[in-house]
């Protein structure tokens, strides 16, 4: 998961649900969907051309594509791979709006957006294409991200984490004892303390960053705070509903805490809050990393997010590989996806990215992510999956909800989130969202995928 623009969201109590989110976890919801049209592809002679789509990322990200498909290619002639790059922030659209039948091969695509592709016959289960060594290798973390009804229709290159960065100079200058492990994050209370005596230490009082950007109604929103849900106990959604999850009183109290924060929350419109030592705490992702170690060194600490009483959470999840549901050569698109998912091509991609390596045997190696790593906690934490639905102690990271209606269930918890930040009453916030979010499930039959 890299960090985007940020974008906007129109939501209508429709499977055609618009969304742009200021990551580029998911961008366009598809339209209609349902019926029993078997999705599954064909498996064809395993041989001859096949087209891919991938979404046009970072410099480093389109190098480490080109090169996996150029050593494809090399390695072998019974396979050729013909490549097309999308610009990200056209990529999921143009899938939204392409036709089943001229959709490719074998396509990328953003974690979120999977179960609306599905929903909507463009994605067929990939368990019989990539081999067995395929998926014994991916990580627990991504195979929840990519499974529904126990098909598995995509597999990520790399995952994602949140955490909590922190300023040991500044830490240590307070007198403040700081978590180091999952096993000893800050409670919420404890978590709310720190901050308000770093503030007190801080000329201008503001001691926080969350990444504010100026709004919270987006999926940064949903994927940044959802594990204040999940930690109190919530949920975004449970069979298909949200009332009774979304909006209990343990949820409405934690959002409460959520929302104090703000007096001492530094606005960071220009985005460096705490890389310039305006802020001694950041609330944000894997992705800073290179950005923060660059600039304290070994004076980064990398902490998990407060626990508010179901144990500390975080969000998962980020781009997969799936395989077209028209193809006529889904054993060359497994073959290729194989490829796609060894060694080396994971390896590249997360050297280009720093994302945590979605396979088990790059993830063990890495410099970053492996046990004794800086990066340790994020490892750790996609140890402890969850899935979207089973939400316990004993677990850590959580899947945003895998269902086709997610884009109505982020626009509307995104909204309430941001609107509580505000200063909003969180009870009557969380309401609101979860009766519009079961409306909606309602008015579609519970996006029900066969």
């Amino acid at each position: 998961m890299n960090v985007g623009n940020p974008g906007s969201r129109t939501p209508r109590r429709t499977a055609c649900t618009a969304l742009a989110l200021i990551l580029p976890l998911a961008a366009l919801a598809a339209c209609g969907g349902g019926g029993t049209t078997d999705t599954s592809a064909e498996q064809g002679s395993g041989t001859g051309t096949i087209t891919v789509w991938a979404h046009q990322g970072t410099k480093g990200e389109v190098t480490a594509v080109q090169n996996a498909v150029k050593s494809f290619n090399s390695s072998q002639d019974k396979i050729k791979v013909k490549l097309t790059l999308i610009p990200d922030a056209d990529y999921t659209k143009t899938i939204t709006a392409t036709d089943a039948s001229k959709l490719p091969d074998v396509m990328e695509f953003d974690g979120p957006t999977m179960a609306n592709f599905v929903y909507n016959k463009k994605l067929a289960p990939i368990d019989d294409y990539a081999s067995s060594k395929t998926m014994a290798n991916a990580t627990d973390a991504i195979k929840a991200q990519g499974e529904i009804g126990g098909k598995h229709y995509g597999l990520g290159m790399f995952d994602s984490g949140l955490g909590i960065y922190g300023n040991k100079k500044l830490l240590d200058a307070a007198g403040i004892t700081y978590p180091t492990s999952v096993d000893d994050a800050w409670t919420a209370a404890e978590f709310t303390a720190a901050v308000k005596k770093l503030a007190a230490e801080d000329s201008d009082g503001k001691s926080l960053d969350l990444q504010e950007g100026g709004s919270y109604a987006n999926e940064w929103g949903t994927y940044g705070f959802a594990p204040i849900v999940w930690s109190a106990g919530g949920s975004l959604l449970k069979n298909g509903k949200a009332e009774g999850v979304l909006d209990t009183p343990e949820v409405a109290k934690a959002l409460k805490t959520f929302q104090s924060w703000k007096t001492y929350t530094d606005p960071n419109a220009d985005g460096n809050a705490f890389a310039k030592g305006r802020a001694a705490l950041s609330w944000v992702g894997h992705w800073m990393y290179p950005t923060y170690s660059e600039v304290l060194g070994d004076d980064l600490v990398v902490m998990p997010l407060p626990d508010f009483g179901n144990g500390p959470k975080t969000g998962q999840g980020s781009w997969a590989w799936g395989i077209g549901a028209n193809t006529k050569n889904g054993k060359a698109a497994g073959t290729f996806l194989d490829t796609l998912l060894n060694d080396e091509n994971v390896a590249a991609m997360t050297t280009a990215n720093g994302a945590p390596p979605a396979t088990k045997s790059v993830l063990a190696k890495s410099e970053l992510y492996k046990q004794g790593g800086p990066l340790q906690l994020f490892s750790d934490q996609l140890a402890k999956p969850c899935g979207d639905s089973n939400i316990d102690k004993s677990c850590i990271a959580v899947t945003r909800p895998v269902t086709a209606g997610y884009p109505t269930v982020t626009a509307k918890f995104s909204t309430a989130l941001n609107s509580v930040y505000g200063g909003a009453d969180p009870k009557t916030a969380l309401d609101k969202a979860a009766r519009a979010i079961d409306q909606d499930f309602s008015d579609n039959a519970g996006y029900q995928i066969p």
